[in-house]
């Protein structure tokens, strides 16, 4: 199971899986205390199904069928209290991401970004002042197919500089030799030696 070995943030578990219940599936993560919200889908509706559910860790709980825009709200939801935020909109300096509507902002202009860049940017705002390290960001913005050795998080941060560089004078996202990427408005503090 990928949820054993990597880190998610939602994880959204159909409680009817072929080969092994998914209360199970749930009892295991919690028991080796990874710290990601879980989803349970079910066909199960009654109140006892659903308490039994979240009793057992689940963070939320949705029966079938459902429709896709409550299931990916419940998504968001579930990211937001990840990242222990309840807004939708991240601001950092001059720069505004809407998590929602997908959409970034930069001094009031709208950034043209493809979908991956607005996930890096996403990912990088709710870790505002954090240094983020390459292999967090493709675990959490690339597959398992993405090289180790490639050159693909740092082309994409390339790619999104010069889009908010396009919409404002002050960088925001910043290198930390040997560390990763920092995103942060304001001067760029010393790294740690």
């Amino acid at each position: 199971m990928r949820a054993e070995s990597h880190s998610y943030d939602v994880i959204v578990l159909d409680l009817m899986l072929p080969k092994r219940d998914g209360l199970s599936v749930l009892a295991e993560l919690r028991r080796q205390s990874r710290p990601m919200h879980i989803l349970l889908l079910t066909a199960r509706d009654t109140v006892a199904d659903r308490v039994q559910g979240l009793d057992a860790g689940a963070d939320d709980y949705l029966v079938k069928p459902f429709a896709l825009e409550e299931l990916l709200a419940r998504v968001a939801a579930l990211c937001r209290r990840a990242y222990g935020t309840k807004q939708p909109r991240l601001a950092v300096g001059d720069l505004v991401v809407d998590t929602a509507a997908r959409r970034a902002s930069q001094a009031g202009l709208a950034l043209a970004l493809t979908a991956r860049e607005h996930l890096l940017l996403e990912y990088l705002a709710r870790r505002c002042g954090q240094v983020v390290t390459r292999a967090e960001i493709e675990e959490h913005i690339y597959d398992e197919q993405a090289d180790p050795l490639s050159n693909v998080v740092d082309s994409a941060v390339s790619s999104l500089r010069k889009k908010l560089a396009a919409a404002s004078a002050a960088p925001l996202i910043h290198t930390r030799r040997g560390f990763g990427y920092i995103l942060e408005a304001g001067p760029v503090r010393a790294s740690a030696p």
